[in-house]
């Protein structure tokens, strides 16, 4: 498994959306984003940099592997 790498916020949020998760709403400094047909959301930190294990928790949630979500960034 590759190491993840440190990236912001909305990049990640922009990964999210190339794999078919859907912006819905911004709350505080927290990106909300679904996905139609799974009950799951993410609430991705709007952070400068995110810590490499909210990242890994992110991935995780949204079902992907690190190698699919490093293929959207």
């Amino acid at each position: 498994m590759p190491p993840l790498p440190v990236i912001s916020g909305k990049e990640a949020a922009r990964a999210f959306a190339r794999a078919g998760w859907i912006y819905e709403r911004k709350h505080g400094s927290h990106i909300i984003m679904i996905k139609p047909g799974l009950r799951a959301n993410l609430s991705i930190p709007d952070h400068k940099t995110l810590d490499r294990g909210t990242l890994r928790s992110l991935i995780r949630k949204a079902g992907m592997s690190v190698d699919e979500f490093l293929s959207y960034l």
